[in-house]
């Protein structure tokens, strides 16, 4: 794919609009570094997008912040507090009548009691499951940072592949029937060896699996199997000659030949 090309695959302004992905930016960033064309075509989309926001902006009126102002203080209301002041005094009580409040009493301080003991269980409770969901929560954070750490990686293996002057980028697009799939062919022109990142592909389903395809003199040759683990960092293949390659999706282990209404991608060199 030569410099025109990929300034036209869509990839820039997908970066502009942040619905690139991290492995796609991380690329657009690693090949503006390198190539001044793609990053002026950046730097111009960029500046059409500010322009159009400062086009289409409205400013409010003028007079907007007195009216809200004027609006919130007709709708303030202010509470008076009157003092309650009794000029009567309550009788003594009788002995009979403190007996009784202090029968109340020992049964209000029995259910006080008992509302605590409650009130302490289900603390206990409480802090045996908090215990529990932090023990979760810090297992799902430790998966989480390791999955991090291994799409980083990954992008830094995609970048120095990029980065490496002999290597030249393929831009696989979706056929037809799958016009929303995309893949990269990295093919090394010096030692011929052919990298394949095709994560964007749907996952094969279950006895199936993604063949690479070069097409050499009008002919597919076998470009080698796709498996997560080869992705963009084992070569699947030596190819001499190509000017094109293509993915079909075959039975487990290939195909002497591709399966042509299972093709997903293809791309020209």
């Amino acid at each position: 794919m030569n410099t025109k090309e990929y300034i036209s695959s869509g990839i820039i302004e997908s970066y502009i609009l942040g619905l690139a992905s991290p492995e796609e930016a991380g690329i657009l960033e690693c090949v503006m570094k390198n190539n001044a064309e793609v990053k002026a075509a950046v730097e111009e989309a960029q500046k059409t997008l500010e322009d159009l926001a400062t086009a289409q902006s409205v400013t409010p009126p003028a007079d907007l912040k007195t009216k809200i102002w004027n609006r919130i203080q007709q709708e303030q209301t202010v509470e008076e507090l009157h003092p309650v002041v009794s000029a009567d005094i309550p009788p003594a009580k009788s002995q009979e009548e403190i007996k009784i409040q202090g029968n109340s009493n020992w049964k209000a301080f029995a259910v006080a009691a008992s509302v605590l003991f409650l009130v302490s269980v289900a603390g206990n409770l409480f802090w045996m499951n908090s215990q529990s969901e932090a023990k979760e929560r810090l297992a799902k954070m430790e998966t989480e940072k390791k999955n991090q750490d291994l799409a980083m990686q990954k992008m830094h293996e995609k970048i120095e592949m990029v980065s490496n002057p002999d290597m030249k980028m393929v831009m696989l697009k979706g056929v037809e029937k799958h016009a929303d799939s995309k893949a990269m062919v990295f093919w090394n022109t010096k030692t011929k060896e052919v990298y394949l990142n095709a994560d964007s592909l749907p996952k094969a389903p279950e006895g199936m699996q993604y063949q690479l395809w070069a097409i050499t003199d009008g002919k597919p040759v076998n470009a080698g199997m796709y498996t997560e683990d080869k992705d963009s960092k084992i070569a699947i293949a030596n190819i001499p000659n190509a000017q094109a390659f293509a993915i079909t999706l075959e039975k487990q282990g290939g195909s002497p030949t591709p399966t042509m209404e299972n093709m997903y991608v293809m791309g020209g060199v």
